[in-house]
């Protein structure tokens, strides 16, 4: 507050976009009790100003309701443009979800159980929302479960950026936790695990594990019980360096599935963790963390990726053992696509050698990187919902995800016009100096903008090296013209100064025929002269082709754009006619998003 008695300009821009996002959400109609929690919570220290609080979040309803719905959304987009507004209709989606196995209404509890060691990518997102709309199907909980038990691996950005992706794809968990919040618990049960019979420290080097492993041998270590409790008693008291020990679950080790012979359980790594520091030197591997913290939790039903198919018998093996309640485990397989790596251990190399600029490149599948590229969080969940809780390997096609979201951004884009490589123009009849309105969208009512034209302009590059002379086209919005000449070069320097009168020696002549519509006549999209702004578009394509990194995946195009688009902020989401959907990344610049 700038005083007691008034609310400032920054607390009315927040009001006015929760009012936004509420009224979006509900239909065009934002309630006033809703707005004022949400304002409370955003914002806890104006709890003590409700009184002149109240009177401003009633008037900002009420000239928000007043607009239609699609009028709230263009302004929502226009003032929030790196804001999105979950669909609540999405919600109806999850019925689309097979019925989960032994599901009490009102006592589900799923969880989300992220490794912080890297950003979240679209395979988290198809796992995260699965998670969610089961939980929320059937009046439960979710978890957000952080599995950080690796200090090696583990950084605070990554607990951020997980927290931030989920955010942004409107998933809220009822509950966040660490698994290192339980680290000493989980020690007390490995150390009763082996006092009961059920694992054993090892002392054996790597090598001769993975040589008996393979051969279905058990080593000394298992064998001979006599050093038990002097070997736990060392493992956990600090007295082993690391890779000098390990604790293995005792499990058979003629078992055809090799994951049941003599697992690690624990392991002893050195390294500051985010959340503990130095304060621990003993760690559970994920084959002991996941089953204990999901029966401690309260997990009624546990969803995880197929490749987790063959360590299902240890997880179930391990809470037998401690006789602990198991939860209903189910599967789906990982969401994969072509030429695109969903995977952190391919992801962060490309980093580390600079073959892409973070965790936010287009080309990746991060959801930074996706938002970025002007994906909505909308269409992710429709396409994740869309595939179902299959255990298919089939890797859906990139195009699937675009078509969704094509739908969405499609009725909220304005139109502008880009020209790729231009080539001038010179109409010789035309006006030499004219104001021309063109809506900014053909259907929906987004506006207008204005803008001058001389009888000089500039056109793409591939359609000047189709025009013949004699061709009639029309500039479209505009006129028609006929070509009269072809002499042209392509625009050398994007970002030069031009006149705003015509190069005479390298330019299309054509000639004003009229401006009556005829529907085989080509069109193609123009800047003006008096109107171009120079302008940069990424255009992201696949990392791999086959197995090699591609060279080529990412093309910058440079051209000119209506000057309108400097006026954008950036994230706005636009259309340039005839070329694709693009998100506005920075001054001049626009990341292709798809067609």
């Amino acid at each position: 507050m700038s005083s007691p008695s008034s609310v400032d300009e920054n607390i009315k821009d927040i009001i006015k976009i929760i009012v936004l996002k509420n009224a979006i959400q509900y239909g065009g109609k934002a309630r006033n009790e809703i707005v004022i929690s949400k304002t409370i919570a955003q914002r806890p220290d104006l709890r003590n100003n409700l009184k002149i609080l109240i009177p401003e979040i009633k008037v900002s309803v009420e000239k928000i309701n007043s607009l239609t719905l699609n009028e709230q959304k263009v302004l929502f987009a226009h003032i929030a443009p790196q804001q999105h507004i979950p669909d609540k209709k999405i919600r109806d989606r999850g019925m689309t979800l097979p019925a989960l196995p032994d599901a009490e209404m009102g006592n589900v509890m799923t969880r989300f159980p992220p490794e912080p060691n890297g950003y979240p990518h679209l395979g988290h997102a198809k796992a995260a929302i699965i998670d969610e709309e089961y939980a929320r199907r059937y009046n439960g909980k979710l978890i957000l479960r952080f599995d950080d038990t690796n200090p090696l691996n583990e950084k605070s950005e990554y607990y951020d950026a997980i927290k931030e992706g989920l955010e942004w794809l409107g998933i809220e968990p009822d509950i966040v936790k660490n698994t290192s919040d339980d680290i000493q618990l989980l020690c007390d049960y490995g150390r009763k695990l082996v006092e009961i019979g059920g694992a054993y420290v090892c002392t054996c080097s790597q090598p001769v594990m993975r040589d008996l492993r393979s051969k279905g041998i058990p080593c000394d270590c298992r064998l001979d019980t006599t050093r038990a409790g002097d070997l736990l008693r060392k493992f956990f008291d600090g007295s082993f360096e690391p890779n000098a020990a390990v604790l293995r679950f005792k499990g058979n080790m003629a078992d055809q599935n090799t994951a049941m012979r003599d697992p690690t359980l624990f392991r002893i790594i050195e390294g500051h963790h985010p959340k503990l520091g130095n304060t621990n030197r003993v760690w559970p591997t994920y084959d002991f963390a996941a089953p204990l913290e999901d029966s401690l939790d309260g997990v009624t039903h546990a969803l995880r990726t197929k490749e987790y198919e063959l360590r299902n018998p240890l997880y179930f093996a391990i809470l037998e053992r401690l006789s602990l309640r198991k939860p209903v485990m189910l599967e789906f397989s990982r969401l994969e696509f072509e030429g695109m790596p969903v995977s952190k251990r391919k992801i962060k190399p490309l980093i580390e050698n600079g073959l892409v600029k973070g965790w936010d490149d287009p080309r990746l599948p991060t959801l930074a990187a996706i938002k970025r590229r002007g994906f909505l969080p909308e269409a992710i969940r429709k396409f994740v919902l869309s595939l179902g809780l299959t255990l298919s390997e089939t890797k859906p096609p990139f195009e699937a995800l675009e078509a969704f979201n094509r739908k969405i951004v499609d009725p909220q884009s304005i139109r502008l016009f880009f020209v790729k490589d231009p080539v001038q123009l010179q109409v010789r009849n035309g006006d030499f100096t004219k104001q021309v309105t063109l809506n900014n969208h053909p259907n929906i009512n987004l506006g207008h903008r204005k803008i001058r034209v001389s009888n000089c302009f500039y056109i793409a590059g591939d359609d000047a090296a189709s025009i013949r002379v004699g061709d009639e086209i029309r500039l479209m919005e505009l006129y028609n013209i006929r070509i009269a000449d072809v002499k042209f070069q392509h625009i050398s320097q994007i970002n030069g100064s031009y006149s705003a009168s015509c190069d005479t020696s390298s330019l299309i002549i054509a000639e004003q025929t009229g401006d009556y519509l005829k529907h085989d006549m080509p069109k193609i999209q123009w800047v003006a002269v008096e109107d171009a702004s120079p302008y940069s578009i990424m255009i992201p394509r696949a990392l791999y082709v086959e197995e090699n990194y591609n060279t080529n995946s990412l093309e910058t195009c440079e051209g000119f754009a209506e000057s309108y688009v400097s006026a954008l902020k950036q994230g706005t989401i636009i259309q340039f006619v005839r070329f694709g959907f693009c998100r506005i990344d920075g001054d001049n610049t626009s990341i292709f998003t798809h067609r």
